[in-house]
């Protein structure tokens, strides 16, 4: 009997999935789940006498990564090493009616061809993210933006898997560690030729529970009846609060892929502290230190994202949580230190202010 899965059993990484298909907190409102985070950070600044000392962790990044900061500004500062393992994008800016074939002569001058990822260099949590396979889909998508945003266009990466890397170095320190492996998989619903969409949704054990985070995305195509044995993926964007699954993958961590990832980072200068996302071709590839291509490279305000796999206890997230904020501070104490500055409480402020405006002006991610 053909039923709703979150995974084709072909497909799946990562350890098994546990009983419980969430945890307890995965999906708590932000300020009840981040309450203690703030108040650690705030206890920490006190300690070293700057509420913004991690800004300087990655001081050449705006507020060192943590909100508002533009993706190509910082993987535009990837050498030669680093840029070999980024997938090739260009950008474009809103603003005229003439933007959809500005949008095709961009990608031409690159080199790029559909489909790409269109999406705002300004943003987080997958917002606005859209995945654009003819000329049609991109000039609907990019006149979905208001005037004076820069939007990247990416080639889609063929690798079918998804991980989220967390990587420290410390100035002082010649080589740099890896702290967080986590992989990322879309939920998928598999048709049995009868079921509507919002049936096989309902009949999932995890999709059941938060089918807010779907059904707006889908519209009319909640009715559609998916046939024996084909696939929907339900999002695109591989991001937990937009309903990806996530999966803890820290025993794959291998010296291979810890050197291959530090080489990588000590080709962008001054940074020391972020996740790196990737699409590779397999696990075994990973663990190897190959086989994968770097999707956008996150500063001081991005997550250890295993802490969201549901096996995961609040006491570990928080653990988790506290040491990666402990050890920015410390970094950023170190730069500061060496004449680097930190951005200051007012300027955090302005920057998430603004980061806050654009994404609220985004449209719905796929």
């Amino acid at each position: 009997m053909t039923h709703a899965s979150t995974a084709p059993a072909t497909s799946r990484i990562g350890p098994s999935r546990p009983p419980s298909p969430l945890s307890m907190f995965e999906f708590w409102p932000g300020w009840a789940f981040y309450t203690p985070v703030v108040l650690y950070w705030i206890a920490m600044g006190l300690r070293h006498g700057d509420l913004s000392l991690p800004t300087a962790a990655n001081p050449r990044i705006e507020t060192g990564g943590l909100c508002g900061e533009s993706k190509t500004g910082i993987l535009d500062m990837a050498g030669e090493t680093a840029r070999q393992w980024i997938a090739p994008y260009t950008t474009i800016t809103t603003g005229s009616s003439d933007d959809p074939v500005a949008a095709i002569a961009a990608l031409a001058r690159a080199g790029l061809a559909l489909p790409v990822v269109l999406k705002p260099d300004i943003g987080c949590n997958g917002t606005g993210v859209k995945l654009v396979t003819t000329p049609d889909e991109l000039a609907a998508a990019v006149v979905l933006f208001p005037a004076g945003i820069r939007l990247v266009m990416q080639r889609l990466i063929p690798f079918e898997h998804e991980a989220g890397v967390f990587y420290i170095r410390h100035p002082d320190e010649e080589r740099g560690r890896l702290t967080s492996l986590t992989y990322k998989e879309a939920p998928l619903l598999v048709g049995d030729g009868r079921s509507t969409v919002r049936q096989l949704i309902d009949a999932d054990a995890r999709t059941r529970l938060v089918p807010h985070l779907y059904l707006p995305r889908l519209g009319a195509r909640v009715h559609d009846i998916l046939p024996a044995g084909e696939t929907m993926r339900l999002v695109f964007a591989g991001n937990h609060c937009k309903g990806s699954i996530f999966r803890n993958g820290a025993d794959d961590i291998t010296p291979a892929l810890t050197e291959r990832i530090d080489r990588i980072m000590h080709d962008i200068p001054d940074f020391h502290f972020g996740r790196i996302d990737l699409k590779f071709e397999s696990v075994a590839s990973l663990r190897l230190g190959r086989g994968f291509e770097i999707i956008e490279i996150n500063g001081v305000g991005s997550e250890a994202t295993h802490i969201w796999d549901s096996r995961t206890t609040l006491r570990e997230a928080y653990e988790a949580q506290f040491m990666h904020y402990r050890e920015t501070f410390r970094i950023g104490a170190k730069k500061k230190k060496a004449g680097w500055r930190s951005a200051g409480a007012f300027t955090m402020l302005r920057y998430w202010r603004r980061q806050k405006k654009l994404l609220a002006s985004y449209p719905l991610n796929d």
